[in-house]
């Protein structure tokens, strides 16, 4: 409905003069992500020259920015802080035309395979063995050991299409599987390597958002390693190793929040690794955005 309006706005993206260029920027940047399939026409159809061609890309490339920024805020805001929701805005911020639609497909199937293989009647060890079997076995999930550090480890369409990741991305999808098939399961944030832990009942404060603290911890699982199952004396050993206290924190859940915190640190020291400023940049002002308090 705006497509003659947003025309004459696109034939000055090129115009010499940077104000004029800043207002029109502005003023395409109001109309937010819907206004980019016509953008991407003139990307794909048009032909301008090459500052045209390089100041479309960055506006597109700003919108969608823009788009994960606010998609980020609103999560964080929320009630329920979705943990798949968290991961699919991450996503976004790579692959910004991936279809989610699908990528929820793929997790549901996952789901489905899963919840056909489990019954009341199995302990935890046995419900965590049938689990681990069907993600790890069956689905072919697996930590990534020869390339630990990329970033594709941190993004969903990469973890669902590869089937490979790093301990968090693996530990995320694990723990939102659990979730929704009433797996007590919750994230450990461990420094240097993400757990899981299996708690002996289900005690979710839903004003809070977080798991109370009452809740006793039967035993941690290890996402990179097939589902290992672990016991508290082998964190105590990893964090003697590491020189680090046998604090509280890392034996204890951590919330969907500090997950997606820590997968957006993982992106940061990937894309430090590799010396792309812009991503860095981008990715600590969405960091910050999650870190920062109320009020």
């Amino acid at each position: 409905m705006y497509s003659n309006e947003v025309n004459a706005l696109i034939s000055l993206i090129e115009d010499p003069d940077e104000t004029i260029f800043r207002q029109v920027s502005s003023e395409l940047k109001n109309y937010g992500e819907s206004i980019i399939p016509q953008l991407e026409q003139y990307w794909e159809l048009q032909d301008f020259g090459p500052l045209f061609q390089t100041r479309l890309e960055e506006l597109i490339s700003s919108i969608q920015y823009e788009g994960v920024y606010n998609r980020l805020k609103a999560w964080k805001n929320s009630e329920d802080k979705d943990l798949l929701e968290g991961a699919l805005i991450i996503n976004k911020y790579q692959y910004p035309s991936y279809d989610e639609t699908e990528l929820r497909q793929a997790v549901s199937k996952i789901r489905q395979s899963i919840w056909l293989e489990l019954n009341d009647n199995l302990t935890a060890f046995e419900q965590i063995r049938v689990f681990n079997h069907m993600f790890y076995s069956h689905h072919g999930f697996k930590g990534n050991r020869e390339n630990y550090h990329q970033p594709q480890n941190s993004f969903l369409t990469d973890l669902i299409t590869t089937k490979t990741g790093n301990p968090l991305s693996l530990g995320l999808l694990y723990t939102y599987l659990a979730d929704s098939l009433d797996l007590p399961v919750q994230g450990v944030n461990l420094p240097s390597h993400f757990i899981l832990c299996y708690l002996d009942y289900y005690p979710f404060d839903e004003e809070l958002g977080i798991i109370k603290d009452e809740a006793e911890v039967l035993f941690y699982i290890n996402p990179f390693n097939a589902g290992a199952v672990l016991q508290k004396e082998e964190i105590d050993e990893f964090l003697i190793k590491q020189n680090l206290p046998q604090d509280e924190r890392f034996y204890r859940p951590c919330c969907n929040m500090e997950m997606i915190a820590r997968m957006l640190n993982n992106l940061i020291h990937s894309y430090i690794a590799s010396s792309n400023d812009e991503k860095v940049r981008e990715l600590r002002a969405l960091q910050s955005l999650l870190l920062e308090k109320e009020g």
